[in-house]
């Protein structure tokens, strides 16, 4: 059976220096609590059409948009369940549609050869994505993840990301978490996911280490920074 997650929520990013993110991290613990999952790896593939139709569109930075990807939590081996993950974006609000499925089964069903059961209205809308765009896996991404949770309001998480880094062969969660930097090791990025607006004690924090919100997507980041370039080099030396 295919579980299904549904997610509402606004989501900032912040870029951080080592000093802002100690600081922070010191502060912000009369108030936020390391979550049940703690400190792991997350890896992603990113779906998208053979001329990049998804992250174009995003990074014209529209009122809507969409994308497919599918993350595990470390490195899954056979038999490991995945997310399915649909997300989009509409005037600053994220949405997030998630089934699950074993690691290998993924490929087959978003290739339109395999069904799943009992996915529901969330795999409709996956099956609806796929049947009009018809991408395919195009772009392996992973960072190590500490992550925390309020502890007033467990609604409220805080993450901070390390070690970005990509890769465009071996597109497969089975094949490990290594890659190239996406950006330098020594920078953290912060997002801060709520319901609604910020405490006010954040508020504050925030304004006392000058750390100010960043449009930043690590997908669209990848593309621009080196996909373009290589896609150039790879035309010029055809």
């Amino acid at each position: 059976m295919a579980l299904q997650y549904s997610f509402k929520r606004f989501e900032k990013k912040y870029f951080l220096t080592q000093t802002q993110y100690q600081i922070l991290l010191e502060q912000m613990r009369l108030h936020m609590k390391e979550d049940v999952y703690g400190q792991y790896t997350i890896c992603n593939i990113y779906y998208d059409t053979d001329d990049w139709r998804l992250i174009r569109a995003s990074i014209e930075k529209p009122v809507y948009k969409e994308k497919l990807r599918v993350r595990s939590y470390g490195t899954p081996r056979n038999g490991d369940k995945v997310f399915i993950e649909l997300k989009k974006k509409f005037e600053g609000v994220v949405y997030k549609r998630r089934i699950t499925a074993p690691v290998e089964q993924v490929e087959p069903y978003l290739a339109g050869r395999l069904a799943l059961e009992n996915t529901g209205q969330i795999g409709k809308e996956i099956e609806y994505f796929q049947n009009f765009y018809h991408s395919r896996p195009r772009v392996y991404l992973s960072y190590d993840r500490a992550a925390f949770a309020g502890i007033d309001d467990p609604g409220m998480r805080i993450t901070f990301d390390t070690n970005l880094r990509w890769r465009d062969h071996e597109v497969d969660l089975r094949a490990g978490n290594d890659g190239e930097l996406l950006i330098p090791e020594d920078r953290v990025l912060m997002e801060i996911k709520t319901a609604g607006g910020y405490p006010l004690w954040l508020s504050r924090l925030l304004a006392d280490i000058c750390a100010f919100s960043n449009s930043f997507s690590k997908i669209g980041t990848c593309y621009t920074k080196f996909i373009i370039e290589k896609n150039k080099e790879a035309r010029f030396s055809a």
